[in-house]
Formats: C-alpha cells, sequence, structure tokens
C-alpha cells in the first residue's frame, strides 16, 4: 500500500494548527523575555473550558470565546506570578500547568464521570470535498491571517518595537517611556489566549469531544518550535510543519505494511524525535532575548 500524498497534506495541515497557533502566541510572550512553561496547562484549559461551554449553550463560537477567556485568565495568573511578584519563571509556569490540567480533570470527572461525551454541534471544514483546501477556518486564519500578521506586528509596528525592546533591555525600554510591566502582561493576555485557542481547535474543530491527554505534549514541543525557530514567526511555522508532516507520515505508515516489524510506541515517538533532533541541531547557538528569565524591578 502507497502514501497517499493529499491525505498526508492535508493531516499534516490539521495537525500543525494547534501548534501554529500556541507556538506564535508562546513567541510574542518569550519577546519581552518570559518564558511561559503554562503553555501545556493553558491548552488543556482552552480544550476543556470550550468544549464544556460549547456543549452547555450548543454554539461552539459560544465555546471558543470561553477558551479565549481561560487563556486570558492563565495569562493574567502568570504575569500576577512573574511579572507583580517576581517569582521563578519555571517554577511558576510549572505550577500553572499542573493547576490547569489537574482542575480540568477534576471537573471533567465530576461532570462526566466515565461517559466520553460528544458535541451536538461543532465546527466543520471548508471547502468540503476539495481535497487538501478542505481545511477548518482556524486553519485557514492560522497559516494566512496569525502568522503573516504576528509577523508584521513583530517586524514593523510600535507594537512589536516595544516588545523587542522590553526582551533586550529593561533599562533602555524605561527610558524610551515603555512601560515594561505592562508590555509583559499584554504580551503574556494575548499569548495565552492563542495557546487557548489552539487547544479548543482539536475540541471545537477537529474531535467534537474532550478526552484526559488530548493535548499530549504539544505545548512543550511548542516551546522547543519556538527555540528552533530562534524566535522568528516563519521559522517557527516550518518547524510545526516538520513535526505535523512526520506525525502525519507516521500515521499513514501505521495502516500499511512498509514498517510492519517496528514497535509502534517507536512510531509514535517519531515526530517528537525529530523535533528533538532539529533542536539539538539548530538549537544550540541561538541568541535568546539578553532579559530572557529575569524579573524586572523598576528603577
Amino acid at each position: 500500500m502507497s502514501i497517499n500524498l493529499i491525505a498526508l497534506i492535508s493531516a499534516m495541515l490539521v495537525i500543525a494548527t494547534p501548534l501554529v497557533w500556541a507556538a506564535v502566541g508562546e513567541l510574542v510572550i518569550e519577546k519581552t523575555g518570559i518564558l511561559n512553561l503554562g503553555i501545556e496547562g493553558t491548552m488543556v484549559a482552552g480544550a476543556f473550558v470550550g468544549f464544556v461551554v460549547a456543549d452547555l449553550t450548543g454554539s461552539p463560537w459560544i465555546g471558543l470565546l470561553a477558551a479565549v477567556g481561560a487563556g486570558v485568565l492563565a495569562g493574567l495568573l502568570m504575569g500576577l506570578l512573574t511579572v507583580t511578584l517576581g517569582q521563578n519563571q519555571h517554577v511558576s509556569g510549572l505550577g500553572i500547568t499542573l493547576l490547569l490540567i489537574a482542575l480540568c480533570e477534576f471537573t471533567f470527572r465530576v461532570r462526566y464521570g466515565g461517559e466520553r461525551p460528544r458535541l451536538a454541534q461543532k465546527f466543520h471544514p471548508l471547502l468540503d470535498g476539495a481535497g487538501i483546501l478542505e481545511q477548518h477556518w482556524m486553519t485557514y486564519v492560522a497559516f494566512l491571517v496569525l502568522a503573516p500578521a504576528t509577523w508584521w506586528v513583530l517586524r514593523s509596528t510600535g507594537t512589536g518595537y516595544r516588545l523587542h525592546a522590553v526582551g533586550e533591555s529593561f533599562d533602555a525600554a524605561e527610558v524610551a517611556g515603555i512601560p515594561v510591566n505592562t508590555t509583559r502582561y499584554l504580551a503574556l493576555v494575548v499569548g495565552s489566549a492563542m495557546m487557548a485557542v489552539g487547544g479548543s481547535f482539536l475540541t471545537l474543530s477537529v474531535l467534537g469531544t474532550y478526552t484526559l491527554d488530548i493535548i499530549n505534549g504539544r505545548g512543550w514541543v511548542c516551546i522547543a518550535l519556538v527555540i528552533f525557530g530562534t524566535w522568528r514567526v516563519w521559522r517557527v511555522v516550518a518547524g510545526a510543519l516538520l513535526f505535523a508532516v512526520t506525525d502525519a507520515l507516521q500515521l499513514q505508515l501505521a495502516i500499511t505494511d512498509l514498517f510492519s516489524g517496528v514497535p509502534r510506541e517507536l512510531m509514535l515517538a517519531l515526530p517528537y524525535l525529530v523535533v528533538i533532533a532539529a533542536l539539538a541541531i539548530w538549537g544550540r547557538s541561538v541568541h535568546y532575548p539578553s532579559q530572557y528569565l529575569k524579573a524586572y524591578r523598576r528603577g
């Protein structure tokens, strides 16, 4: 059995979509020098809150708005811990991830028990029957709007300049009249909202249901993609596509007899191994933002 190229590319775009949303959000945050390890938990929260609200209201659009709200709250919590209180970013991010995953899993078990509920109404692909072009609207927005718009904002606008200035030098930003803490809060709120949308894509568009392992490490992959992409939007998108095509390929190989002797666990690990290898090769000499992982104290 041969590989279906159209199915491979279509699956690649679907798999890459939540990665692009979340990784671009992480990039925006890291531009200000904050490493948000709460990304995994934020994606889980977006997926869960979006699903529950869509299930209660019957509207995936209201579910999406609720997911964005969950992302905003996660960003504000990260800002409280790291910007206002100046706590360690690693500990704060990991704590937020553990907290959000635990809250979502507890609430899911209490509300649904052992059931596996499905949404009565979810987002459907556009251009039905159009092959590769038969994608969800969030996929089109991710590649045709989100990525180009973020690239343009970071490269050509005052907002992009302020984000870059804060990440490179607190003192220079302060002299230029840029409010460091406000800029960091803004980046956390916007970036975390993007992460939550990435998580909600899986429940509101692809699956129409929620499972406890729905994100399955994609948040950690996004952090690696930002470093691999050296904080440049298009390189991050390319990294997401690299992971996605590897994941889509292993899914197709699993239904062929080409690698029947290879353990299934190794095939599942293949896309993660590719990201690790790419990060090890190209991520050794990257230039991190000068204020990376640093807390700001005025004066």
